[in-house]
């Protein structure tokens, strides 16, 4: 039976290869090192070094030249490694090369981001994308799996009575369990179709009683799940590590007008992202497409953080979603070093940010009111008089609004509310006029009959 070939737990040690193809290309390519060094870490593998060439001619066999890599294996072996891993994407002939040659587990940094989220998914939906990428990336590469897959099957099937799957004559077995592979791809998409349908379901029933939306975006590990927690007050799993979120989390908050928010965490992004992944948590991601605004939030610390911006608006692009009203927030600006020269440089390149730290709170009440002016346009603050007899009025107020105070005078319901715009029409007859304040009003002056 066809599964994906897990790697052995023994692999403790690695060494690290970073290859830029370009001169200029230095700087970047040893900061995706450093990130690949983070990645690997995730998974529990101690590196024990790290190596970035430049390559003036690509080798289709090896990805560098052919010394380099002979050099590069010798190295491995010095240092008692048994796993090298590559930054850069490795086809599959180019995978088994360096396995048959080092006699070494090699892998690349795709396959390390597919494990680390398969180590990390845990909603259904979550590990059925997972399994979907890693079933699509795993298919090109089942040569290298088995020993046995070279071995031809017979013309006439077998089992009892000569029943059974036949394979045709001559037919591999590699060419079995790719078969077998792409119906499990077939299965797990169908399963992830009916998934996305009940998310579908469940949305609607959500949009019934619309409450506005907002999703929390951003490049792993720049502290979102972290700030969901600070303003809900909820306890989401939070740890110093990328990925730490791979299934979006929605919490309820009150913004300063009372007004209620749903605000949902998502998977952080990663530079070169493997494509696989964005079209797979597509699904996950939704909640960012259907979003009223969105939160994207930045480390101040990260040296990279310029990067880490286009990065997540890329993946936005890719998603549909760019184009959708972004409050940058930038955060962790009590771990900075130089505070004011950090602080003056960022606010020359996002001038229209926030700056916050979560971990003092320092710029929280600012983000919540940014956050309320962006549903100005969503809600009114109303004073309301309204009729005793209409208490089916007030309990849809209660409901779908914000009573900011209650009063009865005498057979009338003072109300100072927030409200979705849509329910104005329904209240429009008992709006009290701001210069006629309640304690001015007799109980004679009721604005419309009962209805």
């Amino acid at each position: 039976m066809f599964d994906v070939r897990e790697k052995p737990k023994m692999v403790q040690r690695a060494l690290l290869v970073g290859a830029y193809f370009t001169r200029d290309g230095e700087t970047e390519a040893k900061s995706l090192l450093e990130e690949l060094r983070e990645l690997v870490d995730t998974l529990g593998i101690g590196v024990v070094e790290a190596v970035c060439y430049y390559v003036r001619d690509s080798n289709k066999r090896y990805l560098m030249g052919k010394g380099k890599a002979h050099e590069t294996m010798e190295l491995a072996k010095e240092l008692d490694c048994d796993c090298i891993v590559f930054d850069n994407e490795l086809s599959p002939s180019q995978q088994r090369a360096w396995e048959e040659e080092a006699n070494l587990t090699t892998i690349d940094r795709q396959e390390v981001i597919l494990d680390i989220f398969n180590m990390r998914a845990q909603t259904k939906e979550a590990r059925l994308q997972v399994d979907l990428a890693r079933m699509e990336y795993s298919l090109p590469r089942l040569a290298r799996m088995w020993a046995h897959l070279d071995r031809q099957g017979g013309g006439s099937g077998g089992g009892k009575g000569g029943k059974g799957a036949a394979r045709g004559e001559g037919e591999k077995q590699i060419e079995v369990d790719r078969r077998i592979a792409r119906k499990r791809i077939d299965r797990i998409r169908a399963e992830l179709a009916h998934v996305v349908k009940v998310r579908d379901t469940q949305r609607k029933e959500r949009l019934k009683t619309p409450v506005p939306t907002a999703s929390i975006v951003g490049y792993t590990n720049a502290g979102k799940s972290s700030l969901l927690n600070k303003l809900t007050g909820s306890a989401v799993y939070v740890e110093d590590q990328v990925f730490a979120t791979l299934d979006p989390t929605t919490r309820k908050i009150e913004l300063p007008d009372g007004q209620a928010l749903l605000l949902t965490d998502t998977v952080g992004f990663i530079r070169n992202l493997p494509h696989r992944l964005v079209q797979a948590f597509k699904a996950t991601l939704e909640e960012a497409i259907l979003a009223d605004f969105l939160v994207h939030v930045l480390d101040a610390n990260s040296p990279d953080i310029f990067d880490h911006f286009k990065t997540t608006m890329d993946v936005l692009a890719e998603l549909g979603a760019d184009e959708k009203r972004i409050l940058v927030v930038i955060n962790k600006i009590d771990l900075l070093a130089d505070k004011p020269t950090r602080l003056h440089e960022l606010k020359t390149h996002f001038p229209d940010a926030i700056y916050i730290s979560v971990e003092t709170r320092e710029g929280l009440d600012l983000l919540s009111h940014r956050m309320n002016e962006m549903l100005l346009d969503r809600v009114l603050k109303l004073e309301l008089r309204i009729p005793q007899s209409r208490q089916d009025l007030v309990a849809l107020l209660h409901r779908e609004g914000k009573i900011l105070s209650q009063d009865y005078e005498g057979n009338d319901v003072l109300l100072q509310t927030v409200i979705p715009t849509r329910l104005e029409s329904k209240v429009h007859d008992f709006i009290l006029p701001p210069e006629k304040k309640p304690t001015d009003a007799s109980p004679q002056a009721s604005p419309a009959p009962n209805r």
